[in-house]
Formats: structure tokens, sequence, C-alpha cells
């Protein structure tokens, strides 16, 4: 039995069948599959951001959204809240964009060739902007973010931390 991705559906010859945004994004295997580059890693980071924020979800659903973005990130980052904080602050951040009607409508990580590789304490490094686009009724407004990301021992990077970046 051969199984085709078209889009957001997924079918086989038996049937067709639709696959929501949050289930396509949570279908990643990130130990066989983790992203190769700092700029899949924002991109994936940006997919799932989208679903936060985007998409209706069940609370199983938002759990596992939040554990696929907790492995994007450095240990040392993980580590400055439990994941229950983690869980709550989320949520209450997403309740605020709902609230306000807020979308976030696109996200562009620079060109693989604007990433910025350095050495710094023993650890490879990657600086990579990207710019979110938040609709807002009929408007839509930039945040340029510029992420940190430290290559780990099994050689996967991760999101170090972030920051809006001034106009």
């Amino acid at each position: 039995m051969q199984h085709l991705k078209k889009g957001r559906i997924f079918a086989n010859e038996n049937n067709i069948v639709p696959v929501s945004h949050v289930t396509e994004v949570l279908m990643r295997n990130l130990n066989n599959n983790y992203p190769a580059t700092p700029k899949e890693v924002i991109k994936y980071f940006g997919e799932i951001t989208q679903c936060f924020y985007n998409e209706e979800y069940t609370e199983e659903e938002l759990n596992s959204l939040a554990d696929k973005i907790l492995v994007l990130y450095d240990d040392e980052l993980v580590s400055y809240k439990t994941h229950e904080d983690y869980i709550i602050d989320l949520k209450n951040d997403i309740a605020i964009y709902k609230e306000n009607g807020y979308k976030l409508s696109s996200y562009a990580p620079s060109a693989s060739t604007d990433v910025e590789f350095f050495t710094e304490d023993g650890y490879e490094w990657a600086r990579i902007w990207c710019i979110f686009t938040i609709k807002s009724g009929k408007y839509f407004s930039n945040i340029n973010e510029v992420f940190i990301l430290r290559k780990d021992d099994d050689s996967h990077w991760r999101i170090f931390g972030w920051d809006v970046v001034d106009e």
C-alpha cells in the first residue's frame, strides 16, 4: 500500500483522509527527521508557532505541539522553566493573541547564505533573522526577530534564544 502526500490530504488506494495543519506538523518525527540547518529549524519553529496562534486544537494537541517546539530549544533554554510553567505561559500568550484577533500570517527566515556562523566558548553558533507577519483585521505588521542557535553534541542546531530586532 503506497501513501502519497498531496498538500494536506493523505491518500492510499482505499481512501482519502484530510489532515489538519496541526496533525501534519505533529507527524514529523524529530528523532529521524530533525531539521538539518539553522534555517530549517526556524522554519519548523514557524510552522509550530502558526499552529499555536492560528489553528484549533485539543488540549492534547497543544501539549504535543509544545513538546515538539521544546525539542527545538537548547537544553539550557529549556532549563529556565518547568514544563508546567512553560505551558501556562504559552496558553496565556495564545489567549492574548486570540483575544486581540491576531493571526500569524506568515514567517520568512533569512536565506541560508545570510546565516552567520561563529565559534565561541567551544561551541558552534548560528545567527539567523526571521520576519513574522502578524495580521490584525485588515492590517498587517512585521516583527523582525534574530535567533541564536547552538549546535549540540549530536550536531543538531537548537534554539538558544531570540529577540525582537529594532527597526
